[in-house]
């Protein structure tokens, strides 16, 4: 057996592993979707707890109104929660924007937070850090600053965890409210929709353990104030405050019935710059986290940094050898016996892909359509091999920050 046939199997071997965990996440998550379908929401008793809704914004003038008018009305008793938007030192019209919302509505608790280049800009950890130290609330919710959520989406996160005091946080969903808007923003939805929810169904069924989105989630107070605040340094702040909630023993759940609908980007530069953000942030955790893989006291965890591992590492190094070594044996460089075996592993993983993802689109209304069967086939030869690009460029930042001893900038999300 050659070099490239040992590097050939091993590839193959890791890519199915992690296919059929994924197969494992997708089956368990369906479970849990049927499992919530007829159960009732919770019932608050007594009096409802005061909420602080915080929502980090930086030069977000063209979707801020629209966010906080749907703040405004959501289903909750409007004298228990208060909403602090953070409008960190931007240069746009947020300030006017903000102060014209605060005139229209003098009865409600809107709070605005106007910081300049000295007190912010420093990305969305240190917002939500100054956000936090003016709160009230004995529960925290987040929303970014281009989010709609739907009237009852507060309502289910606060009965969940009002309900369950193992929980130290509860995240609802996100949906991608201009998937229309270009063949982009359609396999974003689809992406969403089948590796995040899905995913986040399946590890909650199976392992109890879910990872904070960046929105429409809500915290105990507590756990804010015994873990300092926010990571600085994590430009993926909400997976880094994940594995702290796990390691404080609390757990985190998914309510897929609290729903928000967020803009995504609509042009490859944007989402470039925002998923790269994402990588390059999610490795920092990686790295930060990998000693508790050694620690007993963890191990309720090592799936989920096994998880994180896998995808960002052995899955991103084992597509790239694969691809990389068929290429040279096609072009006669390389001489692997197994090429036409792998070929056809690869293609039968194809055709696995295609037919999960389409039917993790089962569990949302209308979701479930032809057109989208062509979007997974596209997005597989097209999307699926952007994200590696992302994930290695997000990697090779990673390391030169590391070397140069550069501080980690945050990259907003340009809007549309």
């Amino acid at each position: 057996m050659t070099l490239a046939d040992i590097l050939m199997l091993i590839s193959v071997i890791c890519i199915w592993s992690l296919l059929l965990v994924n197969v494992v996440l997708i089956i368990a998550g369906y479970l849990y979707y049927m499992e919530l379908e007829d159960k009732p929401l919770p019932e608050l008793k007594g009096e409802a707890p005061f909420v602080s809704i915080m929502v980090p914004a930086h030069n977000e003038g063209m979707v801020i109104v629209k966010t906080v008018e749907s703040l405004l009305a959501l289903d909750y008793p409007h004298d228990r929660y208060e909403i602090i938007v953070i409008n960190d030192n931007s240069s746009d019209n947020s300030r006017e924007l903000l102060a014209g919302l605060q005139s229209m509505y003098p009865e409600r608790n809107l709070n605005i937070i106007n910081t300049d280049a000295v007190t912010g800009g420093k990305g969305k950890s240190n917002a939500l850090n100054i956000g936090f130290a003016q709160s009230k609330g004995e529960l925290i919710a987040i929303y970014d600053a281009d989010n709609t959520p739907e009237r009852k989406a507060l309502l289910y996160l606060v009965s969940e965890i009002m309900n369950d005091q193992s929980l130290g946080a509860v995240i609802g969903k996100f949906r991608t409210r201009n998937r229309n808007a270009s063949l982009l923003t359609r396999f974003i939805n689809v992406e969403t929709l089948s590796f995040q929810w899905m995913a986040q169904a399946g590890r909650w069924k199976l392992f109890k353990l879910c990872t904070i989105p960046g929105t429409n989630f809500i915290m105990r107070r507590e756990i804010i104030e015994r873990i300092g605040g926010w990571d600085v340094k994590a430009i993926a702040e909400d997976t880094e405050i994940s594995f702290r909630i796990y390691m404080m023993g609390y757990r985190i759940k998914f309510q897929p019935k609290s729903v928000t609908w967020e803009q995504e980007p609509q042009t490859v530069k944007v989402w470039f710059k925002q998923r790269t953000r994402w990588a390059k942030g999610n490795i920092y955790v990686i790295v930060k986290n990998i000693p508790l893989l050694f620690d007993k006291s963890a191990r309720n965890i090592h799936f989920d940094i096994l998880y994180f591992l896998s995808i960002y590492f052995l899955l991103l190094t084992s597509l790239i050898t694969s691809d990389i070594l068929l290429i040279l044996h096609a072009l006669g460089y390389v001489t692997t016996t197994i090429a036409s075996f792998s070929s056809f592993l690869w293609l039968l993983a194809i055709v696995l892909f295609i037919i999960g993802t389409f039917i993790t689109l089962v569990t949302e209304k209308g979701e479930m359509k032809l057109s989208n069967l062509w979007i997974i086939m596209l997005m597989y030869i097209s999307y699926c091999q952007m994200w590696m690009v992302v994930a290695a460029y997000g990697l090779y930042q990673y390391i030169k920050d590391l070397i140069f001893k550069r501080e980690a900038k945050w990259y907003k999300t340009e809007r549309f």
